[in-house]
Order: structure tokens, then C-alpha cells, then sequence
């Protein structure tokens, strides 16, 4: 993992070119995907089309999981699209990274905190413009002082939690699969035939086990959404 991020200046920002490159990537994918997916609609669904079909269904059942389907349905189309984009991103430096002259430039982006952290404060900003949009600001703000009055503070801390939890946790889970990754590959890089025989299968092992994981990791990231969601636009709450 001796490598460094390939930074540039503009206009008096700094931006990570490879997580410009990647993120580009993940969005062209998602994009593709959903393309191919909805060109030829069929009324018996096959292919990339029961594909979607079937991705739509997991979203709309997580959906209702945690809010009425009246409510929680005009997020439909928001979950999809972050459940395909997350896993695409954590799926994209699962089988290599590619790094040149001692610069990583092919990563899983949200192996970055600056991805994750921004995708979890969208988030959370769209659960306040969807809870003012729906019940109103006035009523909105009245939800920071239920219960009771007093805990209005823990609720502004809550929201600084929420967010830091939902970036974090992506974060930490597609970055440290990532290091370990590494080292099983450098290991097979370094050793012998031998070696190379033995490191292979933990390496493959751990490749599946990923596979898995990050998968896991973009269910949780929806879930938590609709969960922090439903807590803003419903009126239970």
C-alpha cells in the first residue's frame, strides 16, 4: 500500500483525481446497467430485465419495512439508484488496484472517507428536505422537541451521529477489505511456487468472503436511508 493520491489544485481546491475518475466510473456503470436493463421491456421479464425487476422489488420491500408504501414510495427510484451505485463502487477495486509510478489510480471509491462521507450527508440532507416537504416547516421542527423539550440537544448530536456512523461504517469495511486484499496479493507476488500455491486459496477464499460483504455493506447503507428516512417524513415518528 506505498503508493500516494494523485492531487491537483483548481481555482484553489485540491481534488483527488482518482476519486474523480472512479466515481465517474461507478456512475457510468450504474447508468449502463440501468439502460440495458429498461430498452426492451418485456411483459416476461429475462435477462437484465429481471435483473432490475428483482432489484426494484428487494428496494420496495426494504421500503416498507419501515414506512407505509404511500409514504415510502416516492423513494423508490432514490433507493434503487443508491443500492446500485454503492455496490458498483464497492465492487469496482475488488478484483485489482492499479497503481502507476507509485500512484493509486483504480480503487473502490468508497475505500475513500471524502465518497462515503459525502454520499452520507446527501443522505441526510435529503431526509430534512423531504421531512420539511412533507409535513411542513413548522411541524417539522416541532419533531426536534418531542417528546420532550430538553432533548433537543441529544436530537442536533443524533443528527451529527447519523451521519458520521452511515459514511464511516461504508468506509471502513471497503477500506480495510481492500488492505487485506492487498497483502494476500503482495504475498502471492513475493513467494515462491509454493508460496504462490498457499497463498492462493486464502486469497480467493477472502475474495468470495468479500463479495459477500460488500454486498452486506450496500444493503445496510439503503436500510439505514430509509430507517433515518421514515423517522423524518412519517408522522408516527
Amino acid at each position: 500500500m506505498d503508493h500516494e493520491a494523485p492531487l491537483r489544485e483548481f481555482l484553489g481546491l485540491t481534488f483527488n483525481l482518482s476519486n474523480v475518475l472512479m466515481v465517474t466510473v461507478a456512475s457510468v456503470i450504474v447508468f449502463l446497467i440501468a439502460v440495458l436493463s429498461t430498452r426492451a421491456l418485456a411483459m416476461k421479464p429475462t435477462g437484465m430485465q429481471n435483473f432490475m425487476e428483482w432489484i426494484m422489488d428487494f428496494v420496495r420491500n426494504i421500503i416498507k419495512s419501515n414506512m407505509d408504501w404511500k409514504t415510502g414510495g416516492s423513494f423508490h427510484i432514490l433507493g434503487i439508484t443508491l443500492i446500485m451505485y454503492v455496490a458498483i463502487s464497492n465492487f469496482l477495486g475488488l478484483p485489482f488496484a492499479i497503481t502507476y509510478d507509485h500512484v493509486l489510480w483504480w480503487k473502490s471509491p468508497t475505500a475513500d472517507p471524502v465518497i462515503t462521507m459525502t454520499l452520507a450527508i446527501m443522505v441526510i440532507g435529503l431526509t430534512h428536505y423531504y421531512g420539511i416537504r412533507m409535513k411542513g416547516f413548522k411541524e417539522y421542527g416541532k419533531d426536534f422537541f418531542r417528546p420532550m423539550s430538553f432533548l433537543f440537544p441529544l436530537k442536533i448530536i443524533e443528527e451529527f451521529a447519523n451521519t458520521l456512523t452511515l459514511g464511516l461504517r461504508l468506509y471502513g469495511n471497503v477500506y480495510a477489505g481492500e488492505i487485506l486484499l492487498a497483502l494476500l496479493v503482495g504475498g502471492l507476488a513475493t513467494t515462491g511456487a509454493f508460496g504462490w500455491a498457499a497463498a492462493a486459496i486464502p486469497t480467493l477464499a477472502w475474495m468470495s468472503f468479500k463479495v459477500f460483504i460488500l454486498t452486506i455493506q450496500a444493503y445496510i447503507f439503503v436500510m439505514l436511508t430509509m430507517v433515518y428516512m421514515s423517522h423524518k417524513v412519517s408522522h408516527d415518528h
